[in-house]
């Protein structure tokens, strides 16, 4: 939302006011409860109501946490629909996640495994954050350069897919360190662009193009047709309401957002805005 809010995510159009949010759980007049995703608007999710069109949502499992539902929904779904949509991924491959720290990236280690990984990489800062969930090696970018290079050339030798969260300039140097040390140049590399939170641009060495099958493409709104996106919808809440990933959340009532909006991030947890009328 904050990206959204600031004009610099790639959906932006600079339409002012804006109301942020893009996704949610809400209440119909009927008493339903339904996720939805809105489409290209100002009138945003972050608010005590909203207008949603109800071909772009799914009827919350029975018995599911509205909560867990709005917090896991959104960032499982950048790691869900790129590999169930971006690509074939077939059961047993070898997974990457390049910024595994951050509640996309984290989550991306349970999705991989719950969609047939049989061997999940955790690549990101603060190695400590990465324990507990399920990634089968970790590699921290705190080290200093010399062993961060070493460890992802090893971990990337036979690595099928890499999810990208990064970009930027560690996405030139983990292509630089994996490139050279491919067991098997014909062995497909499908890397996957997601997010950009290290930079919005990232040189890409061009021997890695022609030495190895890289397959380089990106998976997000545009890439990924909006009916692909819905017809995902169900099963992925369906996986969020079985317990298949950790997320934590708390709940915060929308006329505290102004205080949480501004609050430094000391935890992994999401922040679920809540109507701030108790009957809603």
């Amino acid at each position: 939302m904050r990206s959204q809010a600031d004009g610099s995510h790639y959906t932006s159009i600079g339409e002012v006011p804006l109301v942020p949010g893009i996704d949610g759980v809400g209440r119909a007049a009927d008493g339903e409860l339904r996720y939805f995703i809105l489409p290209d608007t100002a009138l945003g999710s972050m608010a005590e109501q909203t207008v949603i069109d109800r071909r772009r949502s799914v009827a919350i499992p029975s018995g599911a946490d509205p909560i867990q539902i709005a917090a896991a929904m959104n960032p499982a779904m950048s790691s869900w629909i790129a590999l169930r949509r971006r690509i074939d991924m077939p059961a047993g491959q070898s997974v990457m996640i390049l910024g595994a720290t951050g509640n996309a990236g984290r989550l991306a280690i349970e999705v991989a495994k719950h969609l047939g990984a049989a061997r999940v990489i955790a690549v990101g800062r603060r190695a400590d954050r990465l324990k507990g969930l399920g990634a089968d090696s970790i590699v921290t970018l705190d080290e200093d350069a010399q062993s961060v290079t070493a460890a992802l050339g090893e971990a990337g030798e036979r690595v099928d897919i890499v999810l990208d969260y990064l970009w930027g300039a560690p996405t030139h140097d983990a292509l630089s360190a994996i490139i050279p040390r491919r067991a098997d140049d014909n062995q497909t590399l499908s890397w996957i662009q997601i997010g950009s939170v290290a930079g919005v641009e990232s040189a890409i060495p061009s021997a890695a193009l022609r030495a190895t099958n890289l397959h380089l493409i990106g998976s997000g709104q545009g890439s990924v047709s909006t009916r692909d996106i819905v017809s995902e919808l169900e099963s992925l809440a369906e996986a969020v309401t079985s317990d298949a990933f950790t997320i934590g959340a708390r709940s915060v009532p929308l006329h505290d957002v102004e205080t949480e909006w501004n609050r430094s991030a000391e935890t992994t947890d999401r922040v679920v805005f809540t109507p701030s009328r108790g009957n809603e």
